[in-house]
């Protein structure tokens, strides 16, 4: 197994050997290397590179936060440890701004040196499997478009690949978010139909007046300027699929005709006597709740269950915890390719605060949020303050109390409010990672945690997380 490499940088011989040998005798694991001055540093990283670093900010010449930044630049996962002395905190609050791990103060606590330093390693653990991570989603994780390796996902895939493989229609439901387009594309394109059309029909995008004749087509004369023939969207996805985005947004006027087509699978052109026969799969896509919109007397019934051939669900990014982190990888690495932007990664904090959110708006969002982050953060390690959403996790960084996620607006947060939110979000994630352990099960759960099944339920119920969103 491959030593960790310190580097440590200060001007001060007596303090650079006597650094040497205190974290030696502590982290034998450790291969230490020590340097005069941060010229010296950028010329090592020339050849070589480390694992971690310890960097005095005030030395003759180029100073550490100069070399904090080189260094960084050169390797953006170097998890860099400053040292400072007391009148200098300030500066040191700056190289964690630019992206220094933690800093210690001069002259130094060992204790608080080596609790610093096991941080640090098990920092520069967690970064250097982020970024196998990276180099995962770039190969194996990348699944029809999707990124993911949690056993949710691995649920989703394995339906998705055993639907396209029949010629069923179906039914796409899921949040806002979920993947529903790509999840159509992808069953066409692993169907026997996938070196036909896929026509791609937005229900809600076209005027209702205008919706009859785009998707059926029409003869000349039809209507006032029907001067030719048109074929309708139907037509045109005949030996290939349909998708109907939104389906549940059709006009109750057009419901009746679809019916026919998915029954008989032939159409009437507006202003024809004839019927047309088409060859098409259908697959609808909705991320609204049918069954209330039948009982509302706005959704046909008969064709709610033609439409239900076969029904896959796309989960939601609270059922995708566990892959977070290869997500924000991914869009991370896409965004940056996008902009032509040196390579970024978040740091731990930042991991931690993206997988402990609730994320109403799924992946979507979080693609947003990553987004943001990646154009506006100017350094190359994305921290848990670039990400700006009210539920970062607070931490403390060396002596500096961080107090940003308890304010909103410039106000900060009531006791009582902060609690109970803290409080919420931890009985949320808890009660999602049980069932997701149980696959929704709750009489397991319940053993598990060792909460009572009634308990559990109301806890549940209380936090409007169902069981069967997890099966």
């Amino acid at each position: 197994m491959n030593k960790n490499r310190l580097l440590i940088v200060d001007d001060e011989t007596d303090m650079r050997n006597g650094l040497q040998r205190l974290i030696s005798r502590e982290f034998p694991s450790l291969q230490i290397v020590t340097l005069p001055d941060a010229e010296s540093a950028v010329s090592y990283f020339e050849k070589e590179s480390a694992d971690l670093a310890l960097l005095d900010i005030k030395m003759p010449g180029m100073n550490g936060l100069e070399l904090l930044q080189h260094l960084l630049g050169k390797d953006p996962w170097l998890t860099a440890v400053m040292m400072t002395g007391y009148g200098s905190i300030e500066i040191a609050v700056e190289a964690i701004k630019l992206g220094a791990y933690d800093f210690v103060t001069k002259p130094f606590d060992r204790e608080v040196i080596f609790r610093t330093l096991s941080k640090a390693i098990e920092r520069n653990r967690l970064l250097r499997e982020n970024s196998s991570l990276k180099e995962q989603v770039c190969g194996q994780t990348i699944t029809h478009g999707f990124v993911g390796k949690s056993a949710a996902f691995q649920k989703f895939k394995s339906n998705l690949e055993i639907i396209a493989r029949t010629s069923y229609t179906v039914l796409v439901r899921g949040g806002s978010g979920t993947g529903k387009e790509l999840t159509a594309r992808a069953l066409h394109n692993l169907s026997d139909r996938s070196k036909k059309p896929l026509v791609m029909v937005n229900c809600p995008a076209i005027p209702e007046h205008l919706l009859e004749s785009e998707l059926f087509g029409y003869v000349r004369g039809a209507f006032t300027n029907a001067n030719q023939d048109q074929q309708g969207l139907v037509a045109a996805a005949s030996g290939g699929t349909l998708c109907l985005d939104e389906v549940g947004d059709l006009p109750f006027s057009i419901q009746s005709k679809l019916l026919r087509v998915l029954q008989e699978r032939e159409i009437k052109p507006l202003g024809s006597t004839k019927t047309v026969k088409v060859d098409i799969r259908v697959i609808a896509l909705t991320n609204l709740g049918l069954e209330k919109m039948i009982a509302d007397k706005v959704f046909r019934e008969d064709l709610f269950y033609r439409l239900n051939g076969v029904t896959l669900y796309t989960p939601s990014l609270r059922e995708l915890t566990d892959d977070i982190p290869l997500l924000a990888a991914h869009f991370t690495e896409k965004v940056c390719l996008e902009l032509n932007l040196p390579r970024k990664q978040f740091d731990q904090w930042a991991i931690t605060a993206l997988i402990n959110r609730d994320w109403p708006g799924n992946v979507r969002e979080l693609e947003n949020v990553v987004r943001r982050a990646v154009m506006f953060c100017p350094h190359p390690t994305i921290t848990a303050d670039d990400l700006h959403f009210v539920e970062n996790p607070t931490h403390t960084t060396g002596n500096v109390e961080a107090s940003h996620g308890f304010e909103w607006n410039g106000k900060f947060e009531a006791y009582k409010d902060a609690k109970e939110r803290v409080l919420g979000g931890f009985t949320k994630n808890y009660i999602a990672a049980l069932l997701r352990k149980t696959a929704g099960n709750v009489s397991q759960g319940a053993e598990i945690s060792g909460i009572s099944r009634v308990a559990l339920q109301k806890i549940m119920k209380r936090q409007d997380i169902s069981g069967a969103d997890y099966r």
